[in-house]
Parts: structure tokens; sequence; C-alpha cells
């Protein structure tokens, strides 16, 4: 609830963020709903986390021998992973990811993360940025996760399998819905259900896909070239490889 703020903000980003907040307390797809609540919980934790700090002045993150400072009970390969996609990302590696899954962590289980991760990140900042107070977590709702795999999931893009748009089964037909399969999107995409979310919030903070090069439309308050140079300009800042 935006409605304290002293400036106004458009109605279809605000219910974009509820959109994205109730979905962080649904069962998701490998992971419950208590769980993903605790993803939020740990992904705000990293920010406080010594053993991260540690890591973060460290020449190498790996050659620094500690724990994290957790504040759930996560398995500690979920916690290592939140916290170094919270905090590290930069610096992720082939041998530390191959090294989650060899402890038990399922290549579905870490792209189910990182969206949960990426949206409860987004939704912070805006609030940081605004100066208003972070929201409370969702409860949990009830359900099961569907555990679904996409058939046209596959290796090669990336470290994790991924769906290209001529790939897509019935099972899973509106994966792309609005959407033009590019990389960043593929990304999520052996897990659709966080395709779907993350880039319903982001057609709502950025930009909707369609709108990306429609030059003689300006559907925001700043233009496609201010958008850009501010996009450039954070994602500098967060060391992203975008």
């Amino acid at each position: 609830d935006y409605s304290g703020y002293s400036f106004p903000i458009r109605e279809d980003l605000v219910s974009a963020h509820r959109r994205a907040w109730q979905r962080i307390g649904e069962p998701g797809t490998w992971l419950s709903a208590r769980e993903r609540i605790l993803v939020a919980q740990e992904t705000r934790q990293a920010e406080h986390c010594r053993f991260c700090d540690e890591r973060a002045v460290a020449l190498s993150p790996y050659a620094v021998v500690g724990e994290h400072d957790s504040c759930t009970d996560l398995s500690a390969v979920r916690i290592e992973a939140i916290h170094t996609i919270r905090r590290d990302q930069s610096r992720i590696t082939d041998a530390w990811f191959e090294s989650l899954l060899e402890r038990g962590l399922l290549m579905t289980e870490y792209v189910e993360l990182t969206g949960v991760i990426a949206t409860v990140m987004a939704i912070d900042r805006f609030c940081d940025a605004l100066g208003i107070e972070r929201h409370a977590l969702p409860q949990p709702q009830p359900g099961e996760p569907t555990q679904h795999i996409p058939a046209g999931a596959k290796p090669g893009l990336a470290r994790v399998m991924t769906v290209a748009p001529e790939d897509v089964s019935e099972a899973e037909a509106d994966l792309y819905n609005g959407m033009s399969g590019a990389n960043i999107h593929r990304a999520l995409s052996l897990v659709p259900a966080e395709v779907q979310g993350f880039f319903d919030l982001d057609s709502a903070m950025y930009l909707p896909d369609a709108k990306l090069r429609d030059f003689d439309d300006e559907p925001r308050a700043i233009s496609h070239a201010q958008i850009e140079f501010l996009a450039a300009r954070v994602s500098a800042l967060n060391r992203c490889y975008y």
C-alpha cells in the first residue's frame, strides 16, 4: 500500500507489486509457500551477513572459510545459493554452481530461488529508493508444488537448462506470452511460473516487451533514452553482466 507516499505512484505498478508479493506466499513449482517465504527472509538477511561481507572484499570469495549468518532453517546449500546470488552474483563460477548440485540442490530449485530473490530485491529496492518501509512478507498459502519440468528444456544456453520459444510445449503454451523469448526471458524458463511472474513485475517497473523498440510511443513519464540510461547505470553499479 503506497497511498501514504507523497508522490503519486502508477496504479499498474501498485497492482504488479501486489501480484508479485502475493505470489511469494503461494506454493511454487519446486518450493512450498513456506519455503518461498523463507527464501525471501534469507534474501534480506544476506544484506547483513558478516560472512558475505568478508567474501565481498576477498580476492576470491571461495578462499574465505566460514558460515553464513542465517535467519531460517533452510538447508546449508540453499542458504549458500541465496546469499551468493544476493551478494556476489558477478563472481559466480561454473565450479561453484556444480558444487551446489553435488550437495543436493536441484537445478530447478536454483532457478526458482533466483526468481524469488530477484522479485524481493526489485520491490525492496523500490521501497528503499522512495524511503518507504519495506513490506512485511505474506503469510503462506495452502497447496503443494507442481514439480513441472518443461518437456522442451535443453542444456547449452546457460548453466541451467532453458526452453527456446520453438521448444515450448502445450503444457506451458503461455510461457512467453507477450514476450519475445530473448535470453533474459529464457534464463528462468526451466521454471515457467518464474518467467511469467517476474516479467509481469518487470513490465510494470521497466517496459513491456512490445514497447522496448517502439520509439514512437513513450508510455512512461521519462523517455526510452532516459530509461536506458538509468538501466545501464544501475546495471553497472550492481555489476550486472547484462
